[in-house]
């Protein structure tokens, strides 16, 4: 079985952790997930089996959404409330309009510099064992790109807030950089990924949910709810509908063989060509009988389909 599951990734247990419950509820042979979620963090994670481990790198480069909560009045090393307090300030009476200031002075593109502790790796160290040693060792600033922040709701020293963003964005980073906007620091303290693309979280499953499912598909049993398997449904994804945002294109017998064979497809063996692809566009190759072959890029210069991923 090669398919993407939206799971709701519980608290207190790592990415990887998830990951391999998942592999072990489908007895698959491989996993891997898109975009890590830290362990105090819930939400989407999307776990990819066996071969559509392949489409990890595509589905990471999807826009995120978040619910979170910082605590403000107390920055710590980590930048989230796993770490050790660095500093301490007492918490004044923020108005509403001051928070929602700050909060949108962030939307839009701006450089931001990643954790200390991270996953971000200095000449083949992870920055957190580094960290861990006592030695500070600071990634480059990366470009991120807040595409909406709204405040949900303000219970001094806590702060509630919806942020929509581009790959790559540390959450936790943001809520260091918007305790020092407000002059009082800031960590992180509950993180909830609600989006990822096209992927939602109400149409996530949990561990527990998902290895109940999968008992019932191998014995037979109707013992779920109708809705658990409306949800079910809506939850696990095979490769090429995992991949609806990416264009498809159909190329004729001729093309399917020579895929096969690892050479890619002539422009002329293209029986359907989307409208208004651009260069350097994804999409996906499939053969007449809707068959997905491939991934690729559509290249103008010459034309041509750069195969990047054959499942073929």
């Amino acid at each position: 079985m090669d398919l993407v599951i939206n799971l709701d990734k519980a608290e207190g247990i790592s990415s990887h952790e998830a990951g391999t419950q998942v592999k072990k509820v489908f007895n698959a042979k491989k996993a891997g997930h898109a975009g890590t979620l830290d362990p105090m963090a819930t939400g989407i994670l999307l776990v990819c089996l066996n071969r559509a481990t392949r489409i990890v790198s595509y589905l990471a480069l999807l826009d995120k959404e978040y619910v979170v909560t910082a605590k403000l009045g107390e920055a710590t090393d980590t930048q989230d409330s796993s770490g050790r307090i660095i500093s301490k300030k007492e918490v004044p009476r923020l108005q509403v309009q001051e928070i929602k200031n700050v909060l949108k002075s962030f939307e839009g593109k701006s450089l931001q510099r990643p954790p200390i502790f991270s996953a971000l790796k200095h000449k083949g160290t992870p920055l957190y064992k580094l960290a861990r040693k006592g030695l500070e060792v600071h990634s480059s600033l990366r470009e991120i790109n807040i595409k909406k922040i709204e405040l949900e709701n303000v219970d001094l020293p806590f702060i509630t807030f919806n942020v929509a963003c581009s790959k790559g964005t540390y959450v936790r980073a943001l809520c260091d950089d918007i305790g020092k906007q407000l002059g009082v620091g800031a960590h992180m303290c509950a993180l909830k990924r609600t989006g990822v693309g096209p992927f939602r979280i109400e149409d996530s499953i949990d561990i527990q949910n998902l290895a109940d499912i999968q008992i019932e598909s191998v014995y037979g049993a109707k013992r779920l709810p109708y809705q658990a398997e409306t949800r079910f449904e809506k939850s696990i994804f095979d490769i090429d509908t995992a991949l609806s945002w990416i264009q498809s294109l159909t190329v004729n017998e001729y093309a399917v063989k020579n895929i096969r064979n690892g050479s890619p497809p002539r422009i002329r063996d293209i029986l359907k060509l989307p409208e208004g692809l651009k260069t350097g566009d994804a999409v996906k190759v499939k053969a007449p009988d809707n068959e997905l072959l491939a991934i690729g890029r559509f290249l103008t210069e010459p034309a041509k389909i750069k195969l990047e991923t054959v499942f073929a």
